[in-house]
């Protein structure tokens, strides 16, 4: 049965995250949580970097912010990705989770039962 909640890391300028993008969708959606992972389904294909720049654009937007404070980090070439998004802090986050996608309770975003380390020192 996949996690039902999202490890979010603070680091010194903000927050990482990991997601499942699921190329090739219908339309681009946070579509929720699978893994301890955000799970984005977005429309472009997996080619010459098209999902990694549509999914930094739609999480950007999605959140109201510029797409340079979000960045991948890695899984470049994988639909496991680790998301940095500079000057956010993890309350931020998922107030802005919960606000647009209700389904995703305070619970499912809770960090509780996980050691949280600083793995942003880059």
């Amino acid at each position: 049965m996949p996690e039902s909640k999202i490890k979010i890391n603070p680091c010194d300028n903000g927050i990482r995250f990991s997601v499942v993008v699921q190329p090739r969708s219908s339309k681009n959606e946070i579509s929720g949580i699978h893994n301890n992972s955000l799970k984005i389904r977005l429309t472009s294909p997996p080619v010459d970097g098209a999902a990694n720049k549509t999914c930094v654009k739609f999480l950007a937007k999605w959140l109201g912010l510029s797409p340079s404070r979000v960045r991948i980090v890695s899984g470049f070439s994988s639909k496991n990705k680790m998301l940095e998004i500079n000057g956010m802090n993890e309350s931020v986050f998922r107030g802005k989770l919960t606000a647009k996608i209700p389904s995703l309770s305070k619970s499912s975003l809770d960090n509780s039962g996980f050691n949280i380390i600083n793995i942003c020192n880059s």
